[in-house]
């Protein structure tokens, strides 16, 4: 925008410059070549009415040609350079039809101008349709060039809004499907703990009492957070997925980079996995990030670098759970598949709301290499859990 207004008042001091030099020249000459000193007042006041209607904005059109080409109708070549700048707003600006006529009418009407400077005399009309042919030709390429400029930038800036809008529904289809996981995963908890307190209440004649209303309490208070659960996360399903039955336990999302990898490897995708530590001592949402991070990495090696060793290291342990992910460039003259291109900004968005940090890019050597940080919780345990 500032850059845009620059270049902008830019454009409008050079054409003021131009406008007081040109009719300056004509002040100046129409008053020391006009034998008749009652002229100088009128050439004066011409020239600056020209030069009002030439830069004030409004009056360009269509005040501007017509003063214009009246003031060159009579003064004759005092009005050339006047005229060829309205011969190039109109060239601009498309106005062919309005620049021929303005050209005729004051080559024509100048038969009965002023006589000393009348363009007729010694055919120096030559001259005049010259200079107005040249600052025509000039101004329809400065007018196609600036059309040119304002449809290329707004192509931009439709390009720009529609990255934009795809980036956001990368993000927002990430969260709803961090929220969906997360649905399957408390919801396969808290079944869970129904169940095994239902089983509990079937013996609630060998509990103390008071055991077993707490139990009667908590599966009610459990199967109760399990139906608000489904009815507020479950609209955040994929259209397409299938629910499940309400009496049925959800399984839980996978989360099993290994299995990952053996689908991976069944497909004929050389890769080599190095993992420290056990998933469980992560944190639910670091193996759900990690398991998002590793199918994008995959699935982007295998668009652009298939059949490549792909290196995959991954640490669960404290402070942080850490993902590197790299595979050397593919094969020379092999066309790489053209993906979307929002994959990573998904996982940014996930990995941001973990507190961690993805790096993308890069490595070397041709190579690519996705790497994630992911912060544990202050106080978790090696399992993964609270403190």
């Amino acid at each position: 925008m500032n850059s845009s207004k620059i270049q902008a008042g830019v454009v409008a001091v050079g054409r003021g410059v131009a406008v007081t030099f040109f009719v300056t020249i004509a002040a100046l000459n129409g008053t020391q070549l006009v034998s008749d000193g009652r002229y100088v007042v009128p050439i004066s006041a011409s020239a600056v009415a020209c030069a009002v209607v030439l830069l004030v904005p409004r009056l360009r059109w269509p005040v501007a040609p017509i003063v214009v080409a009246a003031v060159t109708a009579w003064w004759g070549w005092i009005g050339t350079l006047l005229l060829a700048l309205v011969l190039y707003d109109l060239a601009a600006a498309r106005r062919t039809r309005a620049a021929a006529l303005c050209a005729a009418a004051a080559l024509g009407a100048n038969l009965l101008g002023y006589p000393p400077t009348r363009l007729w005399h010694q055919q120096q009309y030559l001259t005049a349709l010259f200079i107005w042919a040249f600052a025509y030709v000039v101004g329809m390429w400065i007018g196609s060039r600036r059309r040119l400029v304002r449809a290329l930038a707004a192509d931009v800036e439709h390009l720009r809004v529609e990255a934009q809008l795809r980036e956001e529904a990368a993000r927002v289809a990430e969260r709803s499907r961090i929220a969906a996981e997360m649905h399957d995963v408390l919801a396969h908890r808290l079944s869970l703990i129904a169940l095994h307190t239902g089983v509990l209440a079937t013996r609630s004649d060998t509990l103390p009492g008071p055991v077993a209303e707490r139990l009667a309490l908590l599966r009610g208070t459990s199967t109760e957070a399990l139906a608000d659960l489904r009815d507020v996360l479950g609209v955040l399903r994929d259209p397409g997925a299938a629910p499940n039955g309400f009496g049925a336990v959800p399984a839980p999302v996978p989360q099993d980079v290994r299995q990952l990898v053996d689908d991976a490897r069944a497909a004929s995708q050389p890769i080599a996995v190095t993992i420290h530590g056990r998933p469980e001592d992560a944190p639910t949402t670091h193996r759900l990030a990690v398991y998002r991070i590793g199918q994008e990495a995959l699935t982007n090696a295998r668009k652009h670098a298939d059949g490549t060793l792909v290196t995959m290291t991954i640490d669960y342990r404290l402070p942080a759970t850490l993902v590197e992910v790299t595979n050397p460039a593919g094969p020379p003259g092999r066309a790489a598949a053209v993906g979307s291109g929002y994959g990573l900004v998904g996982l940014r968005e996930r990995v941001s709301a973990l507190g961690g940090r993805l790096n993308a890019g890069p490595a070397g050597a041709g190579s690519w290499r996705l790497a994630a940080r992911i912060p544990h919780p202050a106080g978790t345990q090696e399992n993964g859990t609270p403190a």
